[in-house]
């Protein structure tokens, strides 16, 4: 058998505090990301060109800050958890919620690179409808390089227990 399927000789405590580990590395990757992102959408307002925008381009502007603004947030939150929670036992737990909020703050921070994407294309092409093709194509490109690929390796490397290897 395969050392993938073997899993690691690790207690639950040493593979909790591995996992935690590795989601921080993972976080600060993606949150730099995401804040850097958000600091510049905050400077857009105050730039001359913003006052000429029309009304579909101050909204997308809006949803575009609000998603910058939850990605961020659901990024930085597993210091939030491990605040609240260190000491108490609770490090699976920890874990295994902390990953659930970093999932959704990789989504949000898609999305978020998507709407600065449109509202970007959208000033650049005049409204062209060039700029939403443009900006489909690249979040299919997220889509596949984020979820679909990394789902067809977990349904590839599935043991037909129908959980796979969740060792790694």
């Amino acid at each position: 058998m395969s050392e993938l399927h073997l899993g690691r000789n690790e207690t639950p405590n040493e593979r909790a505090d591995r996992r935690w580990t590795e989601l921080l590395q993972e976080v600060r990757v993606a949150q730099t990301g995401a804040q850097i992102l958000f600091g510049f959408l905050l400077s857009v307002v105050f730039t001359p060109r913003f006052t000429t925008l029309d009304a579909f381009e101050h909204g997308l502007y809006v949803v575009t800050v609000v998603l910058g603004a939850l990605a961020t947030g659901a990024l930085i939150a597993p210091v939030a958890y491990h605040r609240l929670l260190a000491g108490r036992r609770l490090k699976p737990q920890l874990v295994d919620a902390t990953a659930r909020v970093v999932t959704l703050g990789v989504v949000l921070l898609a999305l978020t690179v998507g709407s600065a994407l449109l509202m970007l294309l959208h000033l650049a092409t005049g409204g062209s409808p060039l700029a939403w093709l443009i900006v489909g194509a690249v979040m299919g490109w997220f889509a596949l390089w984020w979820l679909v690929l990394p789902w067809l390796l977990l349904r590839r490397n599935d043991n037909g227990s129908g959980k796979g290897d969740h060792q790694g």
